[in-house]
């Protein structure tokens, strides 16, 4: 039985639509798992416009994106400023790609990381004298992608060959995907931002990102929610963070979702605008609450169990691979850091358990 997609998996759309007053969405396409497109939202002012989220870097993202504008009646040297909501490239790839056109402003929380760390796939340093477009180039990054530990001991999982030369024809492997843009304008929690004839208050929201950054206009009810809160899918919250709870974060991310009043709609990254969006924080919130109950059941019968087998309990087979791991580590890291679990490593992996936690 095939299953119904998401909407935050389909595919991009080619039209403009206006989806609240004085915002227009671009849909630009994403091959990711799971995602199919994301939302670059267009803000029209009298110096031009702004966007938010330009999509991923590469050549076929950027065309997207100029026909779109195009559509709106606007080219990328219309952009004034780019706002990146967080550091996953499918929102800020083409960022940097709009200042050398434009000169436009680049805004991001000021967590904002101007570099992936190695577990990220930062390219090797043995590559940075070679082009990176070249098979050589891509070679040592696929291998160090691939070679290297994750931090509860596991190594990747090599996807077949095919999937490696389909990812290699897209860019995936180019270490330029990978680099992020440098900020001109790094904006703190409350701050308040002027665009499009209305006053945006900042909004840190760390979980999914430690440097993830929602938009909140209080005036007309509109909250870019990013990738924060989406409609239909829970955000990825990754055990691969600089921060040692991420999840801790997520929930107290969450939890400040709920307290604004007037919220007429909120624009997500991914998916279509909704209206309920103290009620979806609240939904993925107790999403999220299940999974460490799951857990902790599930340790009171598996006296040391590894990230890999608590995530075979946590997620349907068809999930399983490495962000499933990653997700599963921060729920572990998460009760651990509760005190509810106790780690070990065994031969570099680490290992959970209840029975020294007491």
């Amino acid at each position: 039985m095939t299953r119904p997609i998401k909407q935050e998996q389909e595919t991009a759309s080619e039209d403009i639509s206006e989806v609240a007053p004085g915002v227009l969405r671009a849909q630009l396409p994403v091959n990711l798992p799971g995602l199919g497109h994301v939302n670059c939202y267009i803000l029209e002012d009298e110096r031009g416009i702004a966007v938010i989220d330009p999509g991923l870097p590469g050549n076929d993202s950027w065309e997207a994106l100029t026909v779109r504008l195009q559509k709106a009646g606007y080219k990328p040297e219309n952009i004034h400023t780019a706002i990146v909501t967080h550091s996953h490239f499918d929102h800020f790839g083409g960022a940097e790609r709009i200042r050398e056109v434009s000169n436009a402003d680049i805004l991001t929380h000021e967590h904002f990381r101007n570099a992936f760390n190695s577990r990220e796939l930062l390219e090797s340093e043995d590559s940075n004298d070679l082009d990176p477009n070249s098979e050589e180039a891509q070679e040592q990054v696929i291998e160090r992608i691939f070679s290297e530990r994750l931090p509860w001991g596991s190594k990747r999982t090599m996807p077949p060959r095919e999937e490696i030369e389909r990812f290699k024809k897209m860019g995936r492997f180019n270490s330029s995907w990978f680099k992020t843009p440098t900020p001109t304008i790094e904006v703190s929690d409350l701050d308040t931002i002027s665009l499009a004839r209305r006053e945006w208050i900042a909004i840190h929201t760390p979980g999914h990102t430690n440097d993830h950054l929602c938009l909140w206009d209080p005036d007309n009810g509109i909250m870019f929610s990013g990738d924060h809160v989406l409609p239909t899918i829970t955000p990825h919250i990754g055990g691969i963070s600089p921060e040692k709870d991420p999840l801790a974060k997520f929930f107290e991310s969450l939890k400040k979702m709920t307290t604004y009043e007037g919220v007429s709609v909120a624009l997500p990254a991914h998916g279509n605008p909704f209206i309920n969006l103290g009620a979806r924080a609240t939904e993925i919130i107790e999403h999220h609450e299940e999974r460490l109950e799951t857990i902790r059941k599930t340790a009171v019968n598996l006296p040391d169990g590894s990230v890999n087998e608590f995530m075979k309990v946590l997620f349907s087979e068809r999930a399983w691979g490495d962000m499933a791991e990653s997700e599963t580590y921060a729920h572990l890291e998460h009760l651990r850091e509760l005190g509810e679990l106790h780690k070990t490593e065994i031969e570099g992996i680490s290992r959970y358990s209840i029975e020294k936690s007491r």
